[in-house]
């Protein structure tokens, strides 16, 4: 178990970053379970292609944080882009009846602040505030809302090796606005029903998310597994007769194989 006086002692400014390839680009299957949505208790499980893509550019970057257009990067503060999804949802138990969701595409800043990180970088602690506008996905897309995901985030990797195991770990509560969550969690009166009675979502705090990642990247491909619980307790739509399941995990697995890099260095921080 990491104390905080460890964490404390090995903690200092970045050192220099090492040299890794501009760019990879890898393929493969992946596997994924989730809910239809945060609070459905209908569950799918998805066999999905996997794009392994890294990019190490200067002002863009793409990584296991995701696709991020960076904005500044100091030592301590970073501001890049953020962007999430959700999967479009049709015939869910709770919704019977009821329009079907369209995806969602999630864009916004994000805020990161280095906490603690090691000299060699195989052990970062950060705080990331995202705040992203979503829309839906459509022939005529329009905004949904406004949602925030502000967690702390705990990456560990292998001693030994510069392509060993890497753990994570982030935790935090989310936040979202009136009509992010009416879109999801409300239930207008020509839809309700004995069993489903209206209901009209406010906003607020919305619930925690805890999410476990364990990755590896050999030379000719890279294989990663995630577990992530969701609690609805004391979100502010727990109310809605939408919201069948308060608690819940989801899990995904998947591996790609490295297909083509760039000859072009450029400096990592993975």
């Amino acid at each position: 178990m990491l104390t905080a006086a460890a964490l404390a002692a090995t903690a200092c400014l970045p050192a220099r970053a090492e040299q890794k390839p501009l760019w990879e680009f890898g393929l493969g299957p992946a596997l994924l379970a989730f809910n239809n949505y945060r609070g459905s208790d209908t569950t799918h499980v998805y066999p999905l292609p996997l794009v392994y893509f890294v990019y190490r550019g200067t002002f863009l970057k793409s990584d296991h944080n995701g696709l991020r257009g960076l904005f500044l990067n100091q030592d301590r503060v970073e501001l890049d882009l953020s962007v999430n999804a959700t999967t479009p949802v049709r015939n869910d138990s709770a919704r019977h009846g009821m329009p079907d969701l369209r995806p969602t595409l999630e864009i916004g800043p994000q805020l990161t602040v280095h906490l603690l990180h090691s000299a060699d970088q195989r052990l970062k602690l950060d705080l990331r505030v995202p705040v992203r506008a979503a829309f839906t996905l459509e022939a005529s897309p329009r905004m949904i809302g406004v949602f925030s995901s502000p967690h702390v985030s705990l990456d560990v990797a292998q001693y030994g090796g510069d392509d060993g195991w890497k753990l994570g770990l982030l935790a935090g509560p989310l936040f979202a606005d009136r009509r992010y969550d009416d879109y999801f969690y409300s239930v207008a009166p020509q839809y309700a029903s004995a069993g489903r009675p209206a209901f009209k979502a406010s906003g607020g705090y919305a619930g925690t998310q805890t999410l476990l990642s364990l990755t590896r990247r050999y030379p000719s491909y890279w294989i990663g597994a995630y577990v992530r619980h969701d609690s609805l307790a004391g979100a502010s739509f727990a109310d809605s007769p939408l919201v069948r399941r308060a608690s819940y995990w989801s899990a995904g697995f998947g591996i790609a194989w490295i297909i083509r890099k760039s000859s072009r260095l450029a400096e990592s921080e993975d």
